[in-house]
């Protein structure tokens, strides 16, 4: 069951829709399938998901692809993850980009090998001038280290003189985020049935439209991505103010 509120707003496109993908590990085991397998089915809902956001306009898609709280997980799937993320970088960048697909990274890349540091940032420079759609791939991200490293960035620059602490505001501040030059999220999607963030998009998501849906994100597809937007535009915006 979804909440809906509001009238609706036919034929609103959100601008930026981001994913917390959940559920891979759920849909293995409910098969009774290795772990891996289920990642490599969320690899594949990833592709689809991505085909739908350039089919219905959206212009950015952020998807929670590896956590900072991830490599907490066993060696072994994080190697399995690892892996993945290193063969689409790799293998599957060239499909993305003939559809005009440009790819951002944000997160903490320096705790992957530097082979997936090479590929990540090799994805972000020969997508760099597609427009059709931007996908953000959140690896080894996480919204309160986002923050904690925006302040720090911020501090160094008052204590340089480049920035007069009169000077920071809300917007200052966002300049300085991973985030920086991106929209802020218009909905935030969580697959599986789980209702919370898990240190998402934290400052960015302050205005968003929260959308949790039952389905494991194997299994996430055009289908369920038009539901999203169907919600989406069902939901009365309101940033703060009274309804006129």
């Amino acid at each position: 069951m979804y909440p809906v509120a509001g009238g609706r707003r036919a034929g609103i496109v959100p601008v930026h829709v981001a994913i917390i993908m959940d559920g891979n590990g759920r849909w293995a085991a409910s098969r009774g399938l290795p772990l891996l397998a289920g990642h490599r089915a969320g690899a594949e809902a990833v592709q689809r998901c991505i085909r739908a956001a350039v089919a219905a306009g959206v212009k950015w898609l952020t998807l929670y692809a590896f956590s900072s709280e991830n490599w907490r997980r066993t060696p072994q799937e994080v190697a399995d993850l690892t892996s993945l993320l290193r063969y689409y970088l790799r293998y599957k960048v060239a499909e993305l980009a003939a559809k005009g697909v440009r790819i951002r990274i944000i997160g903490d890349l320096s705790r992957f090998a530097p082979d997936v540091r090479a590929e990540a940032r090799r994805a972000e420079m020969e997508t760099a001038s597609n427009t059709v759609l931007t996908v953000v791939l959140a690896l080894s991200y996480g919204g309160r280290a986002d923050i904690v490293q925006a302040a720090l960035r911020m501090a160094k620059a008052i204590d340089a003189g480049t920035l007069a602490a009169s000077q920071v505001d809300e917007d200052t501040f966002g300049g300085f985020l991973m985030t920086a030059d991106m929209p802020d999220p218009d909905i935030v999607v969580r697959t599986s049935g789980e209702s919370r963030l898990s240190n998402f998009l934290l400052w960015q998501s302050a205005y968003a439209e929260l959308i949790f849906i039952e389905t494991l994100w194997p299994d996430f597809d055009a289908g369920h991505f038009d539901a999203v937007l169907q919600i989406y535009s069902r939901r009365e915006r309101r940033f703060g103010a009274r309804p006129v």
